[in-house]
């Protein structure tokens, strides 16, 4: 058998690793060779993808990559959906195997469906209800042409039933929980972070915002630097900043705002799962990080007005907030005060989520 995995960026390819583990898993104990063909399309350029990053965490590296970057919508789409389609009449693959919700996930489910090989989702059924987010577009259209739909969660499920989908439909759990489980000691034993930071355990706020709905919204980024620079003056603040996000700030004149606040580069992988393991509260508009900080234990506030991730606030682990500065700093005192909540449920699996996946392509 023979699956193509289509990747874009640094996320899907730290849930890929989970999954090509497995992959390998079977291979050495049945005999049975799968082989898997990765693909990276390019989507977000990443100064820590380096040779690094695959050596310290054991990923395997792309077979192919399309080189497709910074680009609109829709010329990304349209470039990857052309350069995907040419791969698997090349490949000749039994499946397609794509993650989440990027463009990369979008063209990869339409070059596969229109060249009828099955498609196998993983994180399909997640919403977030809000069709103003590029993501949400992406991942019910793969959903929608997908054969195997691999949850998360029981609410993923539910979401699909609702929208008359039921057939392929799995509840693996969250193949991130596998990540977690397999990188968190490792993280904590390798990295310097900490030190290189200044910082100590439960001493400070780790916050990361990157989302265009915040970033490119100037009231709203407004909003959030405002808190986080009202947080900093009672408590430690690490700020990792994407360019992106970095030349925003400075073209909103709001980085004086920051005084006070740690303003880190991008992280590693390793690095930054040391940090959030590390932080007294985390402040985020990252889907990745808002789990990563529930699987922790850490309290987590969500600066988006909705979360595909409901089951980390309904179990009052993580905290919505949207971006308004008064609300985050509700959110921000009412953490301070009733400190991290013991969940009392286990919604995203057993940490077997990547056999469960790879048993049931090949079955």
């Amino acid at each position: 058998m023979k699956i193509l995995t289509v990747l874009g960026a640094r996320p899907q390819f730290i849930k890929a690793a989970a999954v090509s583990r497995a992959i390998r898993r079977h291979n050495e104990a049945n005999g049975e060779p799968v082989r898997e063909v990765i693909v990276h399309t390019g989507q977000h350029f990443d100064a820590n993808m380096s040779d690094v990053f695959f050596e310290q965490l054991e990923i395997p590296r792309p077979d192919h990559h399309l080189g497709i970057a910074g680009l609109g919508h829709g010329a990304m789409t349209g470039r990857m959906l052309e350069g995907i389609e040419t791969l698997i009449q090349a490949e000749k693959p039994d499946w397609v195997l794509l993650y989440g919700d990027t463009n990369s996930t979008l063209a990869g489910a339409l070059a596969a469906a229109k060249l009828h090989v099955r498609v196998a989702h993983v994180e399909a059924g997640l919403r977030s209800f809000n069709m103003r987010m590029p993501e949400e577009v992406n991942r019910i259209v793969a959903d929608r042409v997908s054969t195997a739909l691999f949850c998360p969660t029981e609410a993923a499920v539910e979401n699909l039933r609702a929208e008359g989908v039921t057939t392929g439909v799995h509840n693996v759990g969250d193949v991130m929980f596998d990540v977690s489980l397999f990188y968190r000691e490792r993280a904590r034993r390798e990295t310097k972070i900490l030190t290189q930071l200044g910082v100590e355990e439960r001493r400070f706020a780790l916050v990361t915002c990157h989302r265009a709905e915040n970033t490119d919204d100037p009231d709203r980024l407004a909003g959030i630097v405002n808190a986080i620079g009202t947080i900093a003056r009672s408590l430690r603040v690490v700020l990792p900043l994407h360019p992106r996000t970095r030349k925003l700030l400075e073209a909103a004149r709001l980085t004086d705002r920051l005084d006070g606040v740690t303003i880190a580069e991008p992280l590693s992988y390793l690095d930054m799962i040391a940090l959030e393991q590390a932080a007294t509260v985390i402040l985020t508009d990252s889907g990745g990080v808002q789990k990563e900080a529930f699987f922790y234990g850490v309290p987590c506030i969500t600066m988006r007005d909705e979360t595909e991730w409901v089951e980390t606030v309904e179990c009052g682990a993580n905290r919505l907030a949207g971006a308004s500065t008064d609300a985050i700093l509700s959110a921000f005192d009412h953490v301070m005060a009733n400190g991290a909540v013991a969940p009392t449920v286990a919604p995203y699996g057993s940490g077997r989520a990547a056999d469960d996946i790879v048993a049931r392509i090949l079955s």
